[in-house]
């Protein structure tokens, strides 16, 4: 792997995982690791289910976001780099 690659997959996680942190029930950490269809999940569930739910939706989403961006955060580059970027897992 390449210094470029690795940098990369740095800046990849420490912004997805603030904004997980920030902007979980937006799903916006999801579409920084380019998960579309699970940030568009989060960001119906936060905005839509929210309404529907009298923000109860909202409180999940964002305590999802927050759990995520932890864990982001926690990994090592490497471990990062192999379960979010190369197998490409979308959830946890």
């Amino acid at each position: 792997m390449t210094n470029g690659n690795s940098n990369d997959s740095s800046s990849k996680k420490i912004a997805a995982g603030i904004c997980g942190i920030l902007l979980g029930c937006f799903g916006v950490h999801k579409f920084i690791l380019g998960y579309t269809t699970e940030g568009l999940i989060m960001l119906i569930g936060g905005i839509v289910g929210g309404l529907i739910t009298c923000g109860v939706g909202s409180i999940v989403m964002g305590v999802i976001g927050l759990a995520e961006g932890i864990i982001y955060l926690t990994k090592s580059d490497q471990e990062f780099e192999d379960i979010y970027i190369n197998n490409s897992k979308g959830w946890f």
